[in-house]
């Protein structure tokens, strides 16, 4: 029986997804194969329009594949419920959304602890850690603003805050520090290298930003669709 330490964290196998334009079919995800170990600290990288927000909503079951097979943590996702893919994310896989995709009605705090919430986490504990986030990421003094009332860079923050204070096992984010400054970047890129080493927490990124590039130590170029280099570092 295979040691639950070596089953690796997210594995790809031929995953590919379609689209329609017209009468032209949009490869986005072309036949991937893709394995990655837990504890990995890697970037999706490549211009707009490559596939990695694609690639990315795949491996968090948003999206399913048109062909292929996804693990997470062991656990193959394709062809499992809406039910069961929203259990997995709940309690294995932590996002980071370009959009923010924080809930309006809900001020930063709420925003932050909602995921706590849902996995019924006691509320002390919640507000203690979402409050300890916050301390981090330079978000003191906003915890009852409502998003509208917040920064782009101000809810990008929250939104890291909802995706890590879970402690899930694997974190993807699409361009987290899109709308950061370079300081707010570098003390994020900080806190999450801290949750990968001390907590062994596996970050797969897409970005554009050389200072997230330089930090991973596993860059995927993508190009079409299509890994076209994979460095090790």
């Amino acid at each position: 029986m295979m040691n639950n330490e070596t089953v690796p964290a997210i594995e790809l196998s031929d995953v590919s997804k379609f689209y329609q334009q017209g009468d032209t079919t949009v490869h986005a995800v072309d036949h991937v194969d893709l394995t990655l170990q837990r504890g990995a600290f890697a970037t999706l990288a490549g211009p707009s329009g490559s596939g990695k927000t694609t690639l990315l909503n795949l491996i968090g079951g948003l999206d399913q594949p048109d062909t292929g097979t996804i693990r997470i943590d062991g656990e193959t996702t394709t062809g499992l419920s809406d039910r069961e893919l929203t259990r997995l994310r709940l309690h294995k896989i932590g996002f980071i959304f370009q959009a923010y995709n924080l809930i309006p009605v809900l001020t930063a705090l709420e925003n932050a602890e909602f995921v706590l919430l849902l996995q019924r986490r006691p509320a002390d504990e919640r507000q203690a850690r979402v409050r300890a986030l916050f301390a981090e990421l330079g978000l003191e003094g906003l915890e009852h603003r409502l998003p509208t009332q917040l920064s782009g860079g101000q809810q990008q923050r929250v939104a890291v805050a909802r995706a890590v204070a879970p402690e899930p096992a694997i974190v993807l984010a699409d361009e987290p520090t899109a709308n950061l400054d370079s300081q707010t970047s570098a003390n994020l890129l900080e806190m999450m290298h801290r949750l990968n080493r001390e907590q062994g927490v596996t970050f797969l990124f897409s970005t554009h930003d050389p200072a997230v590039i330089e930090q991973a130590d596993r860059v995927i170029r993508m190009h079409d669709g299509r890994i076209v280099d994979d460095e090790r570092r």
